[in-house]
């Protein structure tokens, strides 16, 4: 009797399963050959040797891969937040503004002043966060709807408090956390690794990242199981938000200034970064190592078109190709895997 070979193919559906898995990091790995390709053809230089290009990309890519984890969260639960790009403006202004006032009003030396002003970045970030969460898991507000409305308010409120203005920082420990280097390693890339390894473990070893999953995978079966789905809606709102002030404080630490459009470029890269990263849009799947894949694959594409003097509104094109690439994945992927369930 001849043998049936599997849906998937000669790999089996299994094998296909695990490299769409992966193909964050397949993306990776070719945008590295590529740029490596060229560097060494064009200029007979490395680009992946080279330590100066690898500190620049994880740079690049802190910011937008703050925004990312909280968003990793929420795009698993099924919802989506468009209130953090401007939420991170907020607490970009906000903690320079306290920074600055804690040097200048209450005489506090340089050190506290810099605490004061990331935490108090973070702690304005419950503000939409709380009111996201409170929309969606109370009033029921579509999160589309509600945190597009955030958008607005987070938007006006950053712009007003800055007075229409970036908000410069005198403060030394400032630039130093956004431009120092512990054993030649950013100190930015240094606190987005010590991020990424908390909410790895949020999401894979608690309840709380259990409870998400259930929820992004069915609602009705997440409240059927006992699960208080309006707090858990609450924490992965607030959650998202503590990221992007996080990533705001962070910002005025860089560039020792707060600037209330400081994050709104980065909205779409924080949602693309999770979609690469093979999370789906539907809820219910993602993976914190795929969403550090996905901005990882964002900040190669930024840094190396420039890297190659390439016109930068190219990253635009190259990003988006990207972006469909891996819906198109994930939705054969979904097809595989529900042609086995059926068999």
């Amino acid at each position: 009797m001849t043998a049936i070979p599997p849906a998937g193919g000669p790999m089996g559906p299994g094998v296909l399963s695990r490299i769409a898995d992966l193909r964050a990091w397949i993306f990776l790995v070719l945008l590295l050959i590529f740029f490596e390709t060229w560097a060494n053809v064009a200029y007979g230089v490395t680009f992946i040797g080279n330590t100066y290009n690898l500190q620049s990309i994880g740079i690049f890519a802190t910011a937008p891969l703050l925004l990312a984890l909280g968003q990793t969260f929420v795009i698993i639960s099924a919802g989506i937040d468009l209130s953090v790009g401007f939420t991170m403006g907020l607490a970009a202004v906000v903690s320079a503004h306290v920074a600055n006032l804690g040097m200048s009003h209450f005489g506090l030396n340089p050190l506290l002043a810099m605490l004061l002003g990331l935490l108090s970045g973070i702690a304005v970030a419950f503000i939409p966060g709380l009111v996201n969460g409170w929309l969606i898991a109370r009033l029921r507000v579509p999160p589309f709807i509600g945190t597009l409305g955030m958008y607005g308010i987070a938007r006006g409120a950053a712009f007003l408090i800055a007075g229409g203005m970036t908000v410069p920082v005198s403060n030394e420990w400032f630039a130093y956390i956004g431009n120092g280097r512990i054993y030649g390693v950013p100190i930015l890339v240094i606190i987005a690794v010590v991020v990424i390894f908390l909410m790895h473990y949020l999401l894979s070893q608690t309840k709380f990242g259990q409870h998400t999953y259930a929820l992004g995978a069915s609602r009705v079966a997440a409240v059927r199981s006992g699960i208080n789905v309006g707090g858990l809606t609450m924490r992965i709102y607030l959650l998202a938000a503590v990221c992007a002030g996080l990533a705001g404080a962070l910002y005025s630490a860089r560039f020792t200034a707060g600037a209330a459009q400081a994050g709104e470029p980065l909205l779409l890269s924080s949602i693309a970064a999770v979609v690469i990263g093979g999370a789906s849009l539907f809820g219910g799947s993602g993976t914190i190592a795929g969403t550090v894949a996905g901005a990882l694959v964002i900040a190669v594409i930024e840094y190396g078109l420039v890297f190659i003097n390439v016109e930068p509104f190219w990253q635009f094109i190259a990003v988006g190709v990207v972006i469909i690439i891996s819906v198109l994945v994930d939705q054969s992927q979904r097809k595989l895997l529900g042609g086995r369930q059926d068999d």
